[in-house]
């Protein structure tokens, strides 16, 4: 397990503003590896033995799709806590996902 990436991710992850949602590759780009979203999708996996919280649920694919959800427990948690911040969700995909994209890339100072 790469520690320190991984950390990265969760730092990343845990600027997500309640009521966005962001994706994998959007994570890794912002960490200059465009191309380790399978691996940002594997730090997810722990995310939640990690503290302080990350909040992986507002981690999505890049279309939109609940592809972390059978990490949660129950499946249907991720998609309940989506909803609980106001983002929709049909057929496990985010309703509107364009208009409630984060991109770390725009909303974060990396200098």
């Amino acid at each position: 397990m790469n520690t320190n990436f991984y950390e990265q991710v969760y730092e990343i992850a845990r600027l997500i503003p309640k009521g966005r949602v962001t994706s994998y590759g959007a994570i890794a780009k912002s960490l200059g590896a465009a191309k380790s979203s399978r691996m940002v999708g594997h730090a997810m996996l722990y995310a939640g033995a990690v503290h302080p919280q990350v909040p992986a649920h507002r981690v999505v694919n890049s279309s939109g799709l609940l592809t972390g959800k059978f990490h949660f427990k129950p499946p249907e948690l991720m998609e309940e806590l989506l909803k609980q911040e106001g983002i929709e969700v049909k057929n496990d995909k985010v309703v509107n996902f364009k208009k409630v994209f984060w991109n770390p890339l725009e909303e974060i100072n990396f200098d």
